[in-house]
């Protein structure tokens, strides 16, 4: 019983001494990491490919809903003269393209992400890089993001943002 009131009491010392010793030794940083990426020099051109990309997918798009309007209107002004096999024909013709019109937004829409992605991969690498040699040489123990909802408090800290943007030569 003795032993098991000292473990105790060393337990309950080693809790106490330790974060009292952790705490003296961190040091917080955060960063708008959104911001910077967004600040960072060639982000007018990602935008401009991404801008691009998309209008050529939404040209598609338009021509092939306008391709089912036209076999639409066609089907409805001749329905009354259309036999039944044409008919059928013309109904399967158009449930086909709107399938292919819903496939394609779908598509487009991961190829869109995948684009945007691949673009902005190394932007996300160079930031990510700057942030480490500016925790390093801050002798930061941890840097957050701030605006991305990863703290939910935050009384001080050092925000680093102005020092990543250094490095990464922006500006703004």
């Amino acid at each position: 019983m003795k032993n098991f009131v000292r473990i105790i009491a060393i337990v309950f010392l080693f809790a106490a001494f330790v974060p009292a010793q952790a705490q003296k030794n961190v040091k917080l940083g955060h960063v708008d990491f959104a911001k910077v990426i967004e600040q960072m020099p060639g982000q007018d051109t990602v935008k401009r490919v991404m801008e691009n990309y998309t209008k050529s997918l939404r040209e598609q798009l338009q021509a092939m809903q306008t391709e089912l309007e036209t076999k639409y209107n066609d089907y409805v002004s001749n329905q009354a003269s259309l036999s039944a096999i044409i008919k059928q024909t013309k109904e399967k013709e158009i449930s086909d393209l709107q399938d292919r019109i819903q496939a394609f937004q779908q598509q487009a829409q991961q190829d869109i992400q995948e684009q945007q992605d691949k673009l902005t991969a190394p932007f996300i690498e160079k930031a990510k890089k700057a942030i480490n040699d500016v925790a390093k040489e801050g002798s930061f123990t941890y840097i957050f993001n701030s605006v991305e909802g990863f703290i939910l408090y935050l009384d001080g800290g050092e925000d680093v943002t102005p020092q990543v943007k250094k490095k990464l030569g922006i500006t703004q």
